[in-house]
């Protein structure tokens, strides 16, 4: 990889700084710079290269100074003479226990199996999101570095890290939104998990390359011409190709066939306001006409991580697939950077300490929320890291789906969900009293498998409490499984 300075680190920085806060993150170069001289990476460069790297990639998904800072020292600690309580005094107990969060994310300390240590190093991880999202910031970041220069580490190794990589952190990046973090490190991983089809996805989109640039190019040129004329002002329009392990998975659902595929590539709208996005749509879908049932608005109707944005297909000029986006600078932001973005939006409202040092009276941030339940199981199962991590598999790497309330409140749930998980979601007196539940006004079975965007309402008792132990067979989340478990229990019933 290019080596780069701190410089480079300095000019990607997009909050606000200070004179101050720039003087700081100098002083943390120098001091790392000094405490890793004269070591070096496998690929044999300096070692200062890799926390570089991740300070890069935190400036450029919108985090602050002190993040940053925490990224440029994270390795300090642990592979340096210079300790902690020294990385304290000179920048503060906040800096210092982000650095040791990340730090101990690091580390294997159990005695015992291989698996169990894993378990326990990834319910660390866990809680640590669930302290302080910074940690995992940092360590997404530092994962995307390491990634991405895997090539000079034993193929024993690469397998474990990209397999580390594709079930654990591309999953967790997804969940916090930062959509092109986690398509990032999903291609790392492909690429040493599968090489056949790895090669083989790489050529596929990459053959006609040149030609299809030049027609996505000459349709951006259109596209543009009838914006204007419209009096629809666009921030940017550009071309977008869809990435490897995406491609592949899509590729695997219509039998390998590339030309099943719609939006190998497509186009971006930027556009300033949302009103902007459906007059853009409407200008899109009278020049060219859409492909039916490829409409999607999830402006109106986000997805649970946050992701919101208008996709359409069209039959473009002669007479090819094209998917369009549109969305508003914010959205963009949002949907490549996550949870990051939402820190440049709202700068002025709110300072990075109170988001994040908020009182205990004070409400959590809406797409924060769900990191609280993290440490809710945490403390009902102990120390049973296989319980756990088993929770995680169901609720956190789930793919997600929305259902509504009949006053529509939106209810995030894992796939499969049904309506005694939607039940316990909403309160947990409704989930004990629920007796029968109706999806889009319909009657259906307590075990019915919810599907996204169905309005659900539970039918529950005022005189009797209902949980039954059958219940605990098919309900997905760990949510509903301990609310009925404590029931049974306090009953006699276990």
């Amino acid at each position: 990889m290019k080596e780069i300075s701190i410089d480079d680190v300095i000019k990607n920085i997009r909050l606000k700084t200070t004179p101050a806060g720039i003087k700081l993150i100098r002083e943390a170069y120098n001091l790392a710079q000094k405490a890793h001289d004269g070591q070096k990476r496998k690929s044999g460069e300096d070692y200062i290269q890799h926390p570089l790297h991740t300070a890069l990639n935190l400036a450029k998904i919108g985090l602050g100074i002190k993040t940053i800072i925490g990224g440029i020292l994270h390795d300090v600690p642990e592979d340096t003479q210079v300790s902690l309580k020294e990385i304290e005094e000179k920048f503060g107990s906040e800096i210092s226990s982000l650095v040791d969060g990340v730090t101990k994310l690091g580390r294997i300390r159990l005695r015992g199996s291989q698996e169990e240590i894993h378990l326990e190093n990834l319910r660390k991880m866990f809680l640590a999101m669930a302290e302080d999202i910074r940690v995992v910031l940092i360590k997404l970041a530092d994962r995307l570095h390491n990634m991405e220069t895997l090539d000079a580490v034993p193929k024993e190794k690469q397998e474990r890290i990209s397999q580390e990589t594709m079930e654990i952190f591309a999953p967790i990046a997804n969940r916090l939104g930062m959509g092109e973090v986690k398509c990032q490190l999903e291609d790392l991983a492909f690429k040493y998990l599968d090489e056949k089809n790895y090669a083989y996805v790489l050529k596929i989109s990459q053959e006609e390359q040149e030609e299809r640039k030049q027609y996505i190019d000459e349709m951006i040129a259109e596209l543009k011409k009838k914006l204007e004329k419209e009096g629809i002002k666009t921030l940017e329009i550009y071309g977008r190709s869809k990435h490897l392990f995406s491609l592949f998975q899509k590729l695997q659902k219509h039998d390998m066939d590339i030309s099943k595929i719609y939006d190998l590539a497509g186009i971006r709208i930027i556009v300033s306001e949302v009103v902007n996005c459906y007059e853009a749509l409407g200008v899109v879908h009278k020049k060219y006409r859409p492909l039916v049932g490829r409409i999607k608005d999830y402006i109106s109707l986000p997805k649970p991580n946050g992701y919101q944005s208008i996709h359409t297909t069209i039959f473009g000029e002669k007479g090819k697939f094209l998917e369009i986006q549109i969305r508003t600078q914010k959205m963009n932001d949002e949907a490549e950077f996550g949870i990051a973005a939402h820190w440049i939006y709202s700068q002025q409202k709110r300072s990075l300490r109170d988001f994040f040092f908020r009182k205990p009276t004070q409400v959590l941030p809406k797409e924060l929320s769900w990191t609280k339940q993290l440490r809710d199981w945490q403390k009902e199962l102990g120390k049973n890291s296989k319980e756990f991590m088993e929770s995680l598999k169901i609720d956190f790497f789930k793919n997600r789906i929305f259902a509504f309330t009949p006053k529509g409140d939106i209810i995030d749930l894992p796939e499969e969900a049904t309506p005694i998980d939607f039940a316990y979601k909403v309160h947990s007196e409704i989930g004990n009293r629920a007796i029968g539940a109706k999806v889009d006004k319909k009657i259906v079975p307590l075990n019915y498998k919810i599907k996204n965007g169905e309005v659900v309402e539970i039918i529950t008792s005022r005189e009797h409490k209902n949980p039954s132990r059958d219940w605990i067979r098919f309900v997905r989340t760990s949510e509903a499984k301990s609310h009925i478990r404590k029931f049974m229990k306090r009953e006699g019933m276990i």
